[in-house]
């Protein structure tokens, strides 16, 4: 969550199939193509994915989820654990707030958009009362130019 700014309704639906270890970097799933999880965060969802809780019951011990519930088949509860987190002082919705905020200032409006779901127009109208740096910045292919476009000062004009 405070990574990657995910909501606690997402991130509570994570299986253990989206924490992938491909050499000695950590990914994490959360879109195509997976996202990189740096170090030591990496070192802790490894640890964490290998002694999850709830495991020990007859209706979980095949469960997938990277958060299992108490109930067969099913995620552990947002709410539940936004509570575990308030517990040890991670407040859950400024933590995310900061994040989403930190972001909008690295990164252009569609992109955080894109990685967040929310509509563009949205990270768009944020960024601009953050006073963020990407205000002008045009999504799309940048790897070429449009037909007929001269770069100045080449002697061609």
């Amino acid at each position: 969550m405070l990574l990657y700014a995910q909501p606690l309704t997402r991130i509570v639906r994570l299986t253990v199939d989206d924490v992938i270890q491909d050499g000695e970097a950590g990914l994490l799933r959360l879109g195509e193509p997976a996202s990189p999880f740096p170090e030591p965060a990496a070192s802790l969802l490894r640890d964490y994915v290998a002694g999850r809780d709830h495991m020990n019951t007859a209706t979980n011990q095949a469960s997938s989820w990277l958060f299992p519930g108490r109930r067969a088949g099913q995620p552990f509860r947002p709410d539940h654990l936004s509570a575990l987190l308030n517990e040890i002082g991670v407040l859950v919705a400024a933590a995310r707030g900061a994040a989403i905020h930190q972001q909008r200032l690295e990164m252009p409006a569609p992109v955080v958009a894109d990685a967040l779901g929310y509509h563009d127009k949205t990270t768009t109208r944020l960024l601009k009362e953050t006073g963020g740096t990407w205000s002008r910045y045009a999504a799309g292919d940048h790897g070429r130019s449009p037909p007929g476009w001269v770069p100045r000062g080449t002697g061609d004009s």
